[in-house]
């Protein structure tokens, strides 16, 4: 009996995580055939996490309230973009620049947030799909706005900004005003930040540690161990000869990251609130929830509200470290990558974590580097290789929800074998 206890949970335990596992072996098969430096891949991972995190993360409140995978938080990237286009028009720069943008997105990415709450509450049932047909909509009336709106109505004197006519707003807008304003603030080695996070992370779970009741002390224990571990391998390798390059390369950009980890302090901390708690009760039941007194529509419209303002920073994040801005086309893929990172870290399209945000995204960008790389060599082209990164980064959805249905059968036949 023990042996077979063992065995189930050991089933138990990789049939829930199935898609974690699946592309941690892609990614470890990637890294092997791509033949590019630890150091490389490292750098370019830690880049990609700094630029994406932010976005990735503010999928998992609408995840929770029942909206599924938003594919409207492009409306928030709009939000953001319009208004760094509206800081560099008035000549801002640097750090300035930045939270000007920030303050301006906010109104507009609440107002947008209510518009696209407003119709997902009369769709219900279907609202990933309508946030996605949303997103086109919203992308016309976007080029419509900087294309014609700007300079053809509302008269705008910015020559590197506006195209030649005056009317309208060049396809590319440089963003060296704001390049790396907020990267550039602090920078430190991978491995003194690892120290540095793992030991605030070690003294948050030692004091939730204190606090917690015999059920919930295992998950906060185990969170114990791994930043313990972090902590231990990170001070060795800070101090290791064979780790020299690595040190030098990889930099991480410490408010970056610390606006990122004060998101994932906000979210499990905001689900905990009375406002979190109905969502989540909205989240596993409408009509339970409404019984119970909660105004279901406004809930799920501040969820909304919530996700798109969030995503207006991230985007402003992402842009300000890329330094330029692809004026038409910078929002279109927001939705979609987010969404296929944060699938990859095992979240679905009811269930979702900030670890496996974090999780995702790191797993998500490791394939994005390596694959064009991986498929030249695996088959023998260059331009193979492009395909597979495409493949990788638009087949990730689908195989991820194929997986979950598959999951969900299996766990189906093993609660009816069980009855």
């Amino acid at each position: 009996m023990p042996k077979s206890n063992g065995m189930n949970k050991i089933k138990g335990f990789m049939v829930s995580n199935i898609v974690p596992i699946v592309f941690i072996i892609v990614c470890m098969i990637g890294v092997a055939f791509s033949g590019s430096a630890p150091s490389i891949i490292m750098m370019d991972v830690i880049s990609r996490f700094s630029r994406n995190a932010f976005l990735v993360i503010s999928l998992i409140i609408p995840i929770l309230t029942g909206l599924g995978l938003n594919f409207g938080i492009v409306l928030g990237a709009m939000a953001g973009q319009i208004s760094l286009l509206i800081v560099c028009v008035a000549g801002m720069n640097g750090l300035s620049a930045v939270i000007a943008a920030s303050a301006l997105s906010v109104p507009l990415a609440v107002f947008l947030g209510w518009l696209t709450g407003k119709l997902l509450n009369n769709t219900k049932g279907s609202e990933m799909i309508t946030s996605m047909i949303l997103g086109f909509f919203a992308s016309g009336v976007y080029q419509f706005l900087l294309l014609f709106v700007w300079g053809g109505i509302i008269p705008i004197d910015a020559p590197g900004i506006m195209l030649d006519s005056g009317i309208g707003v060049r396809s590319a807008v440089n963003l060296n005003n704001l390049k790396y304003a907020i990267d550039n603030i602090w920078k430190m080695d991978i491995f003194t930040a690892g120290i540095i996070f793992s030991l605030i992370f070690l003294i948050i779970n030692a004091v939730k540690l204190l606090k917690r009741t015999d059920k919930t002390k295992v998950r906060t224990v185990v969170n114990i161990a791994v930043f313990a571990a972090i902590f231990v391998i990170c001070f060795w390798a800070s101090h290791a000869d064979a780790c020299k390059k690595m040190k030098a390369l990889c930099q991480i950009p410490m408010v970056t990251f610390g606006l990122i980890a004060l998101l994932c302090m906000f979210v499990p901390a905001f689900l905990k609130t009375k406002l979190g708690q109905d969502m989540r009760a909205v989240g596993q039941d409408m009509k339970v929830a409404s019984v119970a007194g909660i105004d279901v529509d406004k809930t799920r419209i501040i969820a909304t509200c919530i996700s798109t303002v969030l995503a207006s920073f991230g985007q402003i994040i992402f842009l300000q470290n890329l330094g330029n801005m692809s004026t038409y086309s910078a929002h279109e893929n927001v939705g979609m990558f987010s969404a296929a990172a944060l699938l990859i870290g095992g979240a679905s399209v009811s269930k979702a974590t900030v670890g496996q945000a974090i999780m995702g995204t790191i797993l998500f960008h490791v394939l994005f580097n390596v694959s064009p790389m991986a498929g030249k060599n695996i088959f023998g082209s260059a331009e193979l290789g492009e395909y597979f990164r495409v493949f990788i980064a638009y087949g990730i959805i689908a195989v991820t929800l194929a997986l979950y249905a598959w999951k969900k059968t299996v766990q189906a036949r093993e609660k009816n074998k069980v009855q």
